[in-house]
């Protein structure tokens, strides 16, 4: 279990130290919309990858000593996190291998094949469950796991200190919930240095386990049905992700694939809907939201296929 309390500044402040070299500091630009609610973007999808994914993977690659890298590293990962080992490994100089679930996006395949590292495809079943085993036959080196890791949520946390940075006393912020490392990152830190802020998961609901083990207070079996969004949602919650997640997060909030789909193509017109959704600690309509824009990984069919209206 991850205790959300040794997540803090000092943590978040020595990852942003060691990966300063890899990650950028990405934008906090302010959304233009009608409405008196202020919207604002921090944009991860400027990062190398196009992902918030290098700065975990920086951070855990970093943090050991060489000899622990000296065999490479391996990820399971659908795409993002992939391409943050794989390019972290490029720039260090050691070896990556990476399992992927069979039917994974091409466009990711791609950059990850690019960035050097050995692709391995898996059923999909057998590629998630990974992310409680943590290992897989024929794969050797450090495993970085894609969210439930100190590191890895060290590393994403730095986020967190940039929007304190950055943006002076906003109330709300709305972070995409896939395994939890990066809104867990987020709102460990967060909660401990800005405890009034209002700290929202979002999810698809096509899957969507975190806004069930809200509702129900515990994790339960959910319907999961794959889609183009990947990179969020999955068929059941890591206990040890609840644990912190119900801690340090005030709920998850649902969108459906057709809302996702109009945001990705008109993303002011979703922002001010999402304006009125988004609550403070105390239950008031939020007045300044930050919403990290965690990637923009996306299939080029299926981005084409959005701007020209489909939902």
């Amino acid at each position: 279990m991850h205790d959300p309390s040794s997540l803090g500044r000092a943590e978040a402040e020595a990852a942003a130290e060691r990966i300063k070299g890899m990650a950028r500091r990405t934008p906090l630009i302010r959304l233009s919309h009608d409405g008196s609610t202020e919207i604002w973007l921090k944009l991860e999808n400027l990062q190398p990858i196009r992902s918030f994914k290098i700065r975990g993977a920086a951070n855990a690659m970093l943090a050991v000593d060489a000899a622990d890298l000296a065999d490479g590293v391996w990820a399971a990962s659908a795409g993002n996190m992939a391409q943050g080992v794989a390019y972290c490994a490029r720039e260090l100089g050691v070896s990556c291998a990476v399992v992927v679930p069979e039917g994974a996006p091409q466009a990711k395949i791609d950059a990850i094949e690019a960035l050097g590292a050995q692709i391995c495809y898996a059923p999909f079943d057998d590629w998630f469950r990974i992310y409680a085993s943590r290992e897989y036959p024929g794969m050797k080196g450090r495993f970085v796991h894609a969210f439930s890791d100190p590191l890895v949520m060290a590393g994403n946390a730095t986020i967190g200190l940039e929007l304190l940075e950055d943006l002076e006393d906003f109330d709300a912020v709305v972070i995409p919930y896939g395994g939890g490392g990066l809104s867990c990152g987020i709102a460990a830190l967060l909660r401990q240095v800005a405890p009034d802020i209002a700290l929202w998961a979002a999810e698809v609901d096509t899957a969507a386990p975190l806004a069930a083990a809200f509702d129900a207070g515990r994790p339960v079996p959910i319907d999961h049905e794959r889609t183009f969004i990947d990179g969020i949602g999955g068929p059941v919650l890591f206990d040890e992700m609840w644990a912190m997640a119900r801690q340090v997060l005030e709920g998850a909030m649902v969108s459906s694939v057709a809302e996702i789909r109009r945001a990705i193509r008109y993303l002011v017109k979703n922002a001010a809907i999402l304006a009125g959704r988004v609550t403070t600690r105390a239950g008031d309509p939020a007045r300044r939201i930050v919403c990290v824009v965690s990637g923009g990984n996306i299939d080029t069919k299926i981005l084409s296929e959005i701007l020209n209206g489909q939902d």
